[in-house]
C-alpha cells in the first residue's frame, strides 16, 4: 500500500473527524478528477483542459520541531461528556496532535503524488515570533526547511517585518549578519555555512517605499507549466501591518490597501497573457461560534479544523460561517472578478469559505490555521483554450500534519544541526521558580503571574534609566506574551524557557507620558480598535486602578482609581514609563504610547526578563491584584 494512501487510512481509522471537506463552489457537477479534453479528431488533438493543485499554508512562524501543548493539536470534533458528580451534559472537543515540519514535508510531498502540474504557496508569517531553534539564527534555519519542502511562493507577513525591512530582503537574497564570533542578542548568522536566502519568491505588491512605486520585493510572480497553463500569484501582507510591527523596522514604506493594490496588478498580468490569478493574503477571518447537536442537548462550540462556510451538519457539527467583521472578507469582496482564488492568513484560523465576487461567481477563500498543523489542498480545472480556470471547478480541502507518518530526513538533519548549535543558548539556566510552578499567559483574571513578572522585569530593567530617570510604571500587551514559562521539576528556567515567552526580540523603552495620557491609555484597552478584541495590558508593581465591566467604553476606568504606590495619579503631572518597542510605537491600537515623548532605548525584553528572573531567584509568582474590576 502506498504511503498516500496508508496516510489517508490512518488518519480515517484515528481522528473522529478528520475526513477533510471537499467545498465545490458550484451546486451543479464540479469537474474533480482526471484531465478532461474535448472531443479528439485524431491522434494529434490536444487536451482542452488540465488539472492543477495547490498545497497551501500560513502562519508557519518557524516552527520547526513538533510544537507541543494546544499549539500542537488540532479540533477534529466533539463528543457529549457527562459530570459524574452533577450528572450535567456537555460538549468535550476530540483533538488530534498535529506539526512538526519534518512531518509536514511528507504530507506534502505524499499529496503530490499523481499530479503532474502542482505548487506549494504560503500566505506570510512563515518566519518571525518563532521558537529559540529558528529565532537563534535570524530564522535561517527555517528559510532552508522551505527550501527543502519545496515551497515555490509566499507573500510576505508582518512577523517578517520583526528585524525590520532590510533583514527581511536579506532574508530573500541571502548573505550573513556580523553577529561577532560568539553571536551578539543571542543569534548568530550562518552558524553553520553561508546563508543562501529564499529559494521562493516572497511577494510584498502592497509595500512600497514612501513617495516612490517602488516595491520592497516582487509584487507577483508567474508559474507557466509545461503545457502552457499560466498562472500568477499577488502576494502582499495586511495594509495595517505598520500598527503591528516596530516602526523603526518599517521606516520609508509604504502599506497599500490590499484589494486596490491586487486589482491594479490584474490589467497588468492580464497584458503578460495570464488570467488565471491566485492572491496570497496575509489577513484573514474568524470562524463564527457554531453548534453542535448531540443526544441530550445542542451546544455552542468552536468549529473543528475542517470547518466549512455552509449550512451541512456533519458529525453532529454544524458549518460555521465567518464573522461579519472578518476583515478577508471586505477584501476579497472587493477583488476584481478576474481574481480565481484567495489563499488567507493572520488569523491562525482553518477554514474553507465562498464568498461571491463582484460578478456574483463564487470565489474560494481559504486558511490552515497555524504552525504547519495543518495544509489546504486546492485541486482546479484550467482550461487551455480560454487560459483561465474553470471557476466551479475549484475544490478545497483542509488537512491535518498527522504525526503518524515517517519524518523527512532531510528536515531531521537540518533539526538536528540546528538543535546542536543552539544548546550553549538554550540550555543556560537563568533562575529558578519557586517550587517549579508554571506560570500561566492566560487566566480567568485579567492579570497572571507571568504578565506581572514580565512588567515588572521591564520596569527594573538596569538598560534603561539615562540620567536617573528610572521607569516608575511599566505596561505589558498580552499578545506579546506568546507561551506559558514553565520550568523544569527542580524549578530552573532556561534561557530557551524564557524566549519561548517572549520571541519577538523588541527592545524595552522609557518614556514620559503625562497622566491624562495614562488615563487615555487605559481607556484605549476597550475602546477604538481593541473595542471588538479587548486587549488588558499587564502591569508593575505598584500601579493600581479599578474599571468598571459594565461602563460603555471610553468611560471605563474608574476615576481617581489609578494610583502610583497609593497615591493617585495627576492628570496634569509627568511619569516615566517602561514598554517595549512595539507598544511604543503605539503597537496594538494604544495611540497613548505613540504620543509619548523623551523615549529612551534600553536593551532587549528577553535579556530584561532574564536578568530580573536571575535577581530574584528562587522567584515566587505574585497573585495579588493590581487591576480591579467592578460590576
Amino acid at each position: 500500500m502506498s504511503s498516500r494512501r496508508t496516510r489517508r487510512l490512518t488518519q480515517a481509522l484515528a481522528i473522529t473527524s478528520a475526513a477533510a471537506i471537499a467545498v465545490t463552489l458550484s451546486s451543479s457537477s464540479a469537474l474533480a478528477g482526471g484531465s478532461t479534453a474535448g472531443k479528439a479528431k485524431g491522434p494529434a488533438a490536444k487536451p482542452r483542459t488540465t488539472q492543477i493543485q495547490l498545497l497551501s499554508f500560513n502562519d508557519f512562524h518557524g516552527n520547526l520541531e513538533a510544537p507541543a501543548g494546544s499549539g500542537g493539536r488540532l479540533t477534529t470534533g466533539y463528543v457529549e461528556t457527562q459530570n459524574p458528580t452533577t450528572g450535567v451534559f456537555s460538549a468535550t472537543a476530540t483533538t488530534v496532535d498535529a506539526g512538526g515540519v519534518e512531518y509536514l514535508a511528507t504530507h506534502l510531498k505524499d499529496a503530490r503524488v499523481g499530479h503532474k502540474d502542482t505548487l506549494t504557496v504560503a500566505a506570510g508569517d512563515l518566519i518571525g515570533a518563532s521558537p529559540l531553534l529558528s529565532a537563534a539564527f535570524h530564522d535561517e534555519p527555517t528559510v532552508e526547511a522551505m527550501n527543502s519542502l519545496g515551497l515555490d511562493v509566499t507573500s510576505v507577513g508582518n512577523h517578517e517585518f520583526d528585524e525590520g525591512y532590510k533583514e527581511l530582503q536579506r532574508i530573500a537574497k541571502g548573505g550573513c549578519i556580523d553577529d561577532g564570533p560568539d553571536g551578539a542578542n543571542n543569534q548568530n548568522s550562518c552558524a553553520a555555512h553561508t546563508f543562501t536566502g529564499a529559494k521562493y519568491p516572497i511577494l510584498a505588491a502592497n509595500v512600497r517605499y514612501t513617495g516612490t512605486l517602488k516595491r520592497i520585493l516582487p509584487p507577483y510572480w508567474i508559474k507557466t507549466f509545461k503545457d502552457g497553463a499560466k498562472v500568477a500569484f499577488i502576494g502582499m501582507t495586511l495594509k495595517d501591518t505598520p500598527s503591528i510591527v516596530t516602526k523603526s523596522g518599517i521606516a520609508g514604506l509604504t502599506f497599500d490597501d490590499e484589494a486596490t493594490t491586487a486589482n491594479l496588478l490584474v490589467p497588468v498580468l492580464r497584458k503578460k497573457g495570464v488570467k488565471a490569478i491566485v492572491v496570497l493574503v496575509h489577513q484573514g477571518g474568524t470562524p463564527a461560534v457554531t453548534t453542535y447537536t448531540a443526544e441530550h442537548g445542542t451546544y455552542n462550540v468552536a468549529p473543528p479544523f475542517d470547518a466549512t462556510c455552509s449550512t451541512d451538519t456533519k458529525n453532529g457539527v454544524k458549518g460555521a460561517q465567518l464573522t461579519g467583521d472578518s476583515p478577508i472578507l471586505d477584501i476579497s469582496r472587493r477583488l476584481d472578478p478576474q481574481i480565481d482564488m484567495v489563499i488567507s492568513g493572520h488569523t491562525h484560523q482553518p477554514y474553507i469559505c465562498t464568498q461571491d465576487d463582484p460578478n456574483g461567481q463564487p470565489r474560494l477563500i481559504t486558511s490552515a490555521s497555524s504552525f504547519g498543523r495543518l495544509f489546504t489542498e486546492t485541486n482546479l480545472t484550467y482550461d487551455l483554450k480560454k487560459g483561465d480556470i474553470q471557476r466551479a471547478s475549484v475544490q478545497g480541502t483542509n488537512v491535518v500534519v498527522t504525526r503518524d507518518v515517517a519524518k523527512d530526513p532531510a528536515q531531521t538533519s537540518l533539526i538536528n544541526t540546528y538543535n546542536t548549535l543552539v544548546q550553549p543558548i538554550a540550555s543556560k539556566v537563568i533562575g529558578q521558580v519557586a517550587g517549579g510552578a508554571t506560570l500561566p499567559k492566560t487566566g480567568a483574571d485579567d492579570e497572571t503571574s507571568l504578565g506581572r513578572l514580565i512588567a515588572d522585569a521591564q520596569k527594573n530593567d538596569a538598560t534603561l534609566p539615562p540620567g536617573g530617570a528610572t521607569p516608575q510604571i511599566a505596561f505589558m500587551n498580552p499578545g506579546g506574551i506568546r507561551a506559558d514559562l514553565i520550568p523544569a521539576a527542580n524549578g530552573d528556567v532556561t534561557f530557551g524557557a524564557a524566549f519561548t515567552v517572549q520571541p519577538f526580540n523588541n527592545y524595552v523603552v522609557a518614556m514620559t507620558m503625562t497622566g491624562q495620557q495614562i488615563y487615555d491609555l487605559l481607556e484605549q484597552q476597550w475602546s477604538g480598535a481593541n473595542a471588538s478584541a479587548v486587549k488588558i495590558l499587564q502591569v508593575s508593581e505598584g500601579f493600581t486602578y479599578s474599571y468598571s465591566a459594565s461602563a460603555p467604553a471610553g468611560s471605563k476606568v474608574v476615576p481617581g482609581s489609578v494610583a502610583l504606590n497609593g497615591t493617585a495619579i495627576d492628570k496634569a503631572a509627568s511619569y516615566r514609563v517602561a514598554a517595549n518597542s512595539f507598544l511604543s510605537d503605539g503597537g496594538d491600537n494604544f495611540p497613548s504610547f505613540a504620543a509619548a515623548t523623551g523615549k529612551y532605548f534600553g536593551g532587549l525584553d528577553i535579556d530584561a526578563f532574564a536578568n530580573y528572573l536571575t535577581a530574584h531567584s528562587p522567584y515566587t509568582p505574585i497573585d495579588t491584584d493590581r487591576i480591579t474590576r467592578l460590576p
